[in-house]
């Protein structure tokens, strides 16, 4: 027998979280995944702060009429935005035991299409 799906996830994330931390500099981008929606987060993991936060349930992001790929872009490049406003421009990425594939991805290259570094 073998690991659910759920417990991979959360092995893998355990994994990738012993080498990533954030910083009050380089804060750590993290991703979460549901079923329809996309979430991600600035986190300073030495003060235990979210510095910011986007999501595609956020009012001011539109994503009715788009895949949930197409989604994961304007995420991306939200969260870019909130954090130079914040004047960060370089993060660590964290892809929370997903797969760098399809919306993680997207997610991704939509936050350096913001802006960011990784």
């Amino acid at each position: 027998m073998g690991f659910s799906k759920e417990k991979r996830r959360l092995k893998i994330r355990k994994r990738v979280r012993k080498t990533i931390t954030g910083t009050p500099v380089k804060p750590r981008l993290s991703v979460f995944r549901s079923n329809n929606d996309i979430y991600a987060q600035l986190i300073d993991d030495v003060n235990g702060v979210t510095l910011a936060s986007a999501s595609s349930r956020d009012k001011e992001i539109d994503v009715t009429d788009k895949t949930k790929s197409e989604a994961s872009v304007i995420v991306g490049e939200a969260i870019a935005k909130k954090a130079l406003d914040k004047n960060i421009d370089s993060i660590s990425f964290d892809r929370g035991g997903y797969l760098y594939h399809g919306r993680v991805k997207s997610l991704a290259e939509g936050a350096r299409k913001g802006g960011l570094k990784f």
